[in-house]
């Protein structure tokens, strides 16, 4: 049986992803000039019913008339089930050239992943778009954690896959309340000490789902994301919830707002001590080679090429990150 490589998605910096509410055109240009890597405009969770059209004028207005610089421009579309999601993405992709992504909420299974792709796809043939648009995708139901392997097959136009922990709490009517926090119930207690008593240690309820979803991911060559962690004035608690993610294989975070972005930035992007130790692994290697040798030891730790290919995404992810910074 031959190996079928993965295909990688287009190449996007995805550290950050500031939200700014469809219905705040003020909003537009100071995101415009923030610090994230991709600004996401919302029609969906963020627009009253009675502001949605009136939100999408706002917003292919902006896409058009705001210099966006280097960064990745989305539009958060309502949900297939709604009858305002096909208007949004004519509009969008027909009026605006500049648009990078759709973002598409709550996905339960393959199909929707397709109808859209088909959608996209027949306006960019039409219109003769140069630029393509993307797709990212959401998962944050029961039905679409159940399907994700699935979703992420769907279509080579899906670019990403963000985790919606707040919707995804609701479909299995857990009781929490703070959107990406973590549950003051979930852990288990420790043993009895001396005098009796039992220290309860704290878990992660989003664990397993956001571990399968970046299985899925990396299986079908696609960037995982997490989603929105709501206290925006709790910046332990994000940056918390951002090292969980970073630790699983995700590369950015949502922000919703603006002070978020610095904290996403920070946590997705490879500490100096780790490039340097990445940079030690990768000279060693190829020393090793070199003595045709396929492992060697470097500071007591065995290093193979396993070692290698971890150490070589780090630092093309800091490479990537570099050539953004440049003017």
């Amino acid at each position: 049986m031959s190996f079928t490589p993965v295909p990688e998605p287009t190449a996007r910096l995805h550290r950050s992803e500031l939200y700014v509410p469809g219905t705040s055109p003020a909003l537009f240009e100071k995101a415009a000039r923030s610090a994230a890597d991709v600004v996401t405009l919302d029609l969906e969770d963020a627009v009253a019913p009675e502001d949605k059209e009136r939100a999408r004028r706002d917003v292919v207005a902006a896409l058009n008339d705001i210099a966006w610089g280097e960064r990745s421009v989305a539009v958060r579309v309502n949900g297939l089930d709604t009858h305002w999601m096909y208007r949004d993405v004519i509009e969008l992709v027909e009026n605006c050239p500049r648009l990078d992504l759709l973002v598409i909420p709550k996905v339960g299974v393959a199909a929707d992943v397709y109808a859209l792709d088909l959608l996209v796809t027949q306006i960019e043939r039409a219109r003769g778009r140069e630029r393509r648009v993307g797709l990212e995708l959401i998962v944050e139901t029961a039905l679409g954690l159940s399907n994700v392997e699935a979703i992420a097959a769907a279509s080579r136009r899906a670019e990403a896959i963000a985790f919606g922990a707040g919707d995804f709490a609701a479909t299995l009517r857990a009781p929490a309340t703070e959107i990406g926090a973590l549950s003051p119930d979930y852990g288990v207690l420790g043993e009895p000490d001396t005098g009796g008593r039992r220290a309860f240690y704290p878990g992660d309820p989003w664990h397993a789902a956001q571990l399968r979803i970046a299985v899925a991911c990396r299986a079908h060559g696609l960037r995982p994301v997490d989603g929105a962690y709501a206290d925006f004035r709790d910046a332990e608690g994000y940056i918390a919830a951002a090292r969980r993610a970073a630790a699983l294989g995700y590369e950015g975070k949502y922000a919703i707002h603006p002070a978020q972005v610095e904290l996403a930035n920070r946590v997705f992007t490879p500490a100096p001590e780790t490039l340097a130790r990445a940079r030690r692994v990768v000279e060693a290697m190829e020393r090793a080679a070199r003595e045709g040798r396929a492992a060697v030891q470097l500071d007591g730790r065995m290093v193979d090429i396993a070692s290698v290919r971890m150490a070589q995404q780090l630092l093309e992810r800091a490479r990537r990150i570099e050539q953004a910074r440049k003017p």
